[in-house]
């Protein structure tokens, strides 16, 4: 492969007193190596090893906050007490290697199963108006009594994890769980303040969380916060139509204590309305707020493509030219690597050393040979196939 100089992605990068020496990210993915929700040891030394490959920053496993009707999924991660020491393990390792970790906060609102292995908790699956998409109920609308003891979880959540050492939050409001149901005008239909056809109503709910967050953790703990227009139930949904709604949202979570926008789709470089800019290049126009891209680097298909047998060639170096272009006109400041990540955990040396030979590209074989040497059922090997579509 001819060589090209990515050498300006390993340039430091600083969010409040964090300095990171270069700009490779692992985003939030499910790897089914929880137990009762506490992380197991081999996820540990799974993000380990990626900070020794690499990668100065870790999101982890989308983690269900402390409130009983965060999810139902059996393999999930959970930030409780109980769970305390086992996130330890994982800051430990990621940090002993030089790293940071941030707790990505997660509550499935209407996309709770509507029956499950928790017979512990009573309480029922929660949302903005009990919908998952328009038309499909589950679930019931969230009272004004539920929404403060949700930002109370958040709180509760993101305090834990601050004690147990990790170096920030991300506050999860994507790809069509809680806080993107506000957030989407077809699952909030209410008419309290909380939703309906304004963006700034809709949005008010996240910005209550964000702000509750940052009132109570110490002014160098980070936030971010990960936003996409898509859904799992829809690729082509939009919860802003427009470049104004866009910066009208930015300004608000911003101005709520945000310090990183997490841009999810599912191709970087994939312009969004008029012109050639990506999603998060539209982000970093209307923000002082880092921006972090993430989406198909390395990869010519999406998780979809690969799910439905339509698996197509790595496309490493179009990528990576796609990448420096945009990387150099200030589209993002950060870039989350995540199939890629899975396939090989050295893939942000390798760059830096310009071994692109050398990489390996992911597949949906190697990802099940990876889900064997985790020891996962079959049924957890579903699940997170199914839920990998941050990359």
């Amino acid at each position: 492969m001819s060589e090209i100089d990515l050498s300006p992605l390993f340039t430091p990068h600083t969010i409040r007193s964090l300095t990171l020496a270069g700009r490779f990210v692992v985003p939030g993915m499910q790897r089914a190596m929880c137990k009762d929700g506490s992380p197991l040891p081999s996820l540990a030394q799974y993000y380990r090893r990626r900070v020794e490959g690499g990668f100065g920053l870790i999101i982890s496993e989308s983690t269900a906050i402390d409130h009983e009707s965060a999810t139902r999924q059996p393999a999930a991660a959970w930030i409780r007490p109980d769970t305390a020491e086992s996130w330890r393990h994982c800051v430990k390792e990621v940090k002993s290697a030089g790293g940071h970790l941030l707790l990505q906060l997660w509550h499935e609102g209407a996309m709770r199963a509507a029956e499950g292995d928790d017979a512990w908790s009573t309480y029922p699956t929660i949302s903005p108006s009990g919908l998952t998409q328009k038309g499909k109920v589950n679930g019931r609308a969230a009272t004004t009594e539920d929404l403060r003891s949700l930002r109370e979880a958040y709180v509760r959540s993101a305090l834990l994890a601050q004690e147990i050492g990790f170096s920030g939050v991300e506050i999860h409001a994507a790809h069509g769980y809680l806080l993107d149901q506000f957030l989407w005008a077809e699952t909030n239909l209410r008419a309290d303040g909380y939703g309906g056809p304004d963006i700034q109503d809709r949005a008010r709910f996240p910005a209550e969380v964000v702000a509750a967050v940052r009132a109570d953790v110490r002014h160098d703990f980070i936030i971010s916060f990960r936003l996409s227009q898509w859904k799992t139930t829809d690729f082509e949904a939009s919860i802003v139509r427009s470049p104004d709604e866009l910066e009208l949202l930015l300004a608000l979570i911003r101005h709520a204590g945000a310090d990183i926008f997490n841009i999810s789709t599912r191709r970087f470089d994939r312009p969004e309305w008029s012109g050639d800019l990506s999603l998060a290049g539209w982000a970093k126009k209307f923000t002082d707020a880092t921006v972090m891209a993430v989406g198909g680097v390395g990869i010519k298909g999406d998780i979809t493509d690969m799910l439905l047998g339509r698996e197509s060639s790595p496309r490493l170096m179009a990528s990576l030219m796609a990448v420096r272009r945009r990387f150099l006109a200030g589209e993002f400041d950060l870039l989350a690597i995540g199939r890629s990540s899975i396939a090989d955990a050295d893939f942000a040396t390798k760059i830096r050393q310009s071994r692109f030979d050398e990489i390996r590209p992911f597949s949906l074989a190697l990802l099940k040979e990876h889900m064997d040497s985790w020891g996962s059922t079959s049924e957890r090997k579903d699940a997170v196939i199914a839920d990998d579509t941050t990359p």
